[in-house]
């Protein structure tokens, strides 16, 4: 018998919505992929694409200008130099860490006129291989954040640490699910967490089973990523 063909990239996209529901938003982790592999995406039907690198995806954008409906989303570590470029050039950034970059872009979108949508970056577990809050510590920190007038606060994201069993993940997605809707509750003027970007491609369906609005998916779309 012959070998059946390998999947094409469209059949990917196809096969992970399938799986989705529709409130789901899925969002292409296209980090270190050529702008011609986001176009082939985008050919398919996907309109999101993650990003980790600023300067990165800068270029990407500029070789992609005549793609109208492309949303940018920054899902990896911001560094304070590179806040200026994040709050021009994405649409959402998920990745905010500390009260430190949360009042450097409070400034920022002020002076810039332009306010992507954030959500707050949160460990539900010990990591020390991740950036973002504790529970405690965001909670500690919501007084000074709330005094971050111009920003838009509309989740939480989280990335969880290696080695856990489905049943850990899900325990940590759900209690992510839980602080936000505490917060919301707590700050319903100040804080929206509506979204939760949560899930990978090795555990985005248990997020969504705990509530996952955003799920960031790479490897299953794109395959394994060459080295930057």
């Amino acid at each position: 018998m012959p070998s059946p063909q390998p999947l094409t990239l469209k059949d990917r996209v196809i096969s992970i919505q399938r799986s989705l529901p529709g409130s789901v938003r899925l969002i292409a982790v296209s980090k270190y992929m050529p702008a011609a592999l986001i176009r082939e995406a985008y050919d398919a039907g996907l309109r999101d694409f993650g990003e980790s690198r600023v300067q990165e995806a800068i270029q990407k954008q500029a070789e992609l200008q005549d793609l109208s409906e492309l949303t940018w989303h920054l899902i990896g570590h911001l560094q304070s130099n590179k806040a200026k470029l994040a709050v021009r050039h994405f649409d959402w950034i998920h990745s905010v860490d500390s009260l430190a970059l949360a009042q450097r872009l409070n400034r920022l979108v002020e002076s810039e006129q332009h306010s992507p949508q954030l959500c707050l970056q949160v460990k539900p577990l010990p990591d020390p291989d991740k950036f973002g809050w504790t529970f405690a510590g965001l909670k500690a920190d919501l007084p000074a954040l709330k005094a971050c007038a111009h920003l838009h606060w509309r989740g939480l994201m989280t990335i969880l640490p290696m080695g856990l069993s489905s049943h850990e993940i899900l325990n940590a997605f759900h209690e992510t699910q839980q602080l936000a809707q505490d917060i919301t509750q707590q700050f319903p003027e100040d804080f929206t967490l509506h979204e939760l970007s949560m899930g990978m491609s090795n555990d985005y369906q248990l997020a969504v089973q705990a509530g996952a609005t955003m799920v960031r998916v790479g490897r299953r779309l794109f395959g394994d990523r060459p080295l930057p």
